[in-house]
C-alpha cells in the first residue's frame, strides 16, 4: 500500500533530527523535509502555506485563528521553547534595575506579534503587577528597514506605539530614547562585548526557575500545523506525525543523558538534564496537552489581553480532539 506524500517544513532541532535523517519514520507518510529557519518558514507558511506540515510562531496563529482563519491545524508539538526573562536589556547606569522598574517606561521591541514579547509583557503584567494601561506611560517602538507586523493588532486602550524606522533599537536604548530592549535576540552591541548594554535581570536562569515553580509556566514559542484541507483528508496524520516527533525527541533526550559518550560539544550534559528532570519532572521537553495546560492557557490571555487575539481562543479550539488525547506510556 502506497505511502501518503507530504512536504513538511521544520527548524534545525536535535531533537527533530532523526525524524528529519530517517531513523525514525510516520507510519504511513512518505515525507519530503525541508530543513529552514523559523522566520522563513513562518512568513512563507503566512502568505503561501508552502508545506502540507510546517512548523509555526504560537503568537501568529494564535491571531490568525481570532480572526477566522482556520486553515491551520496545530498539533501539541512544540519545537521551541525558551523561558523570556533574558529577553529584556537596558543601559547601565540608567535606573532601571529590576521589572517593577519598567513600569512607566518606553521599551523598544522588534514587532508587537512576536511570542517572546507576549510571554514577556504577560509576565510584566501578571508576575511584576505593570499594566499596559495609559497610567504607566507605556510605549512600544520598534525598528528596522522593510520590518513589519505580520498581524493586525488592537492595541490595549492607553498604549501607544511608534513604529521607528531610521534607527536601531540597540542606537535608541545607547542614547536614551528608550529605556529597554524587549528582544529574544541579543543586540548587537550587547553581543560585542559593550559594556554600556546589559541584561535587566542577569541571573535569568534562577529568576526563570523560579517563576516556573510559581507559575507552572514553561513557555511555548512553536509548535507544528498541518493544512486543514490535508487534515480533513487524512485525519490520521495528526496522531502519526506526534508519535513521530515524539520518538526523535525522546532519542535526542536519551543522548544528552547518555554518560559514555559526548552526543553534544557542551561539558556536563546529563547533569544538566538530571537538574531539568528534578524541575520539569521524567518527561524535560513535554509535548501534548495535558502537561502544557497551564502554558497553552496562560499565553492565550496574554494574547487576549494584548491585543493579538481579537477573541479569546480555548485549547480546544487550538488542537483537534485525536492529539488532545494523546497520553505517553
Amino acid at each position: 500500500m502506497s505511502k501518503l506524500q507530504i512536504s513538511l517544513a521544520i527548524g534545525d532541532y536535535d531533537h527533530v533530527r532523526d525524524f528529519v535523517d530517517g531513523r525514525v519514520s510516520a507510519e504511513g507518510l512518505d515525507i519530503n523535509f525541508q530543513v529552514l529557519s523559523a522566520p522563513e518558514i513562518f512568513d512563507r507558511t503566512t502568505r503561501d502555506q508552502e508545506w502540507d506540515v510546517s512548523e509555526m510562531s504560537f503568537g501568529i496563529f494564535t491571531g490568525m485563528l481570532s480572526r477566522g482563519d482556520r486553515s491551520l491545524v496545530p498539533i501539541p508539538v512544540f519545537p521551541s521553547r525558551v523561558f523570556r526573562h533574558s529577553a529584556l536589556y537596558v543601559r547601565r547606569g540608567s535606573g532601571v534595575d529590576s521589572l517593577e522598574k519598567l513600569r512607566g517606561k518606553r521599551i523598544g521591541d522588534p514587532d508587537w506579534a512576536h511570542t517572546a514579547g507576549i510571554y514577556v509583557r504577560g509576565l510584566l503584567m501578571h508576575d511584576a503587577g505593570i499594566k499596559l494601561e495609559k497610567s504607566n506611560g507605556s510605549r512600544r517602538e520598534r525598528t528596522g528597514p522593510g520590518r513589519r507586523e505580520n498581524l493586525d493588532i488592537k492595541l490595549p486602550p492607553g498604549v501607544k506605539r511608534t513604529s521607528v524606522s531610521d534607527k536601531t533599537l540597540d542606537e535608541m536604548l545607547l542614547a536614551g530614547e528608550i529605556d529597554a530592549i524587549l528582544s529574544p535576540l541579543p543586540p548587537k552591541s550587547f553581543i560585542a562585548g559593550n559594556p554600556e548594554m546589559i541584561r535587566l535581570v542577569p541571573n535569568y536562569v534562577e529568576v526563570e526557575t523560579a517563576y516556573f515553580r510559581r507559575t507552572g509556566i514553561f513557555p511555548i514559542m512553536h509548535f507544528v500545523t498541518i493544512k486543514r484541507t490535508l487534515f480533513e483528508q487524512h485525519p490520521w496524520i495528526a496522531v502519526n506525525l506526534y508519535k513521530a516527533f515524539e520518538d526523535a525527541k525522546d532519542r535526542s533526550i536519551a543522548r544528552i543523558r547518555n554518560m559514555m559518550v559526548s552526543g553534544f560539544p557542551l561539558p556536563w550534559n546529563p547533569d544538566n538534564a538530571r537538574r531539568a528532570s528534578e524541575l520539569f519532572g521524567p518527561d524535560i521537553w513535554p509535548y501534548g496537552v495535558v502537561p502544557n495546560r497551564p502554558t497553552i492557557e496562560a499565553f492565550l490571555t496574554f494574547a487576549l489581553e494584548q491585543g493579538v487575539a481579537h477573541r479569546a481562543v480555548t485549547i480546544d479550539e487550538l488542537f483537534p480532539p485525536s492529539v488532545q488525547r494523546i497520553l505517553k506510556v
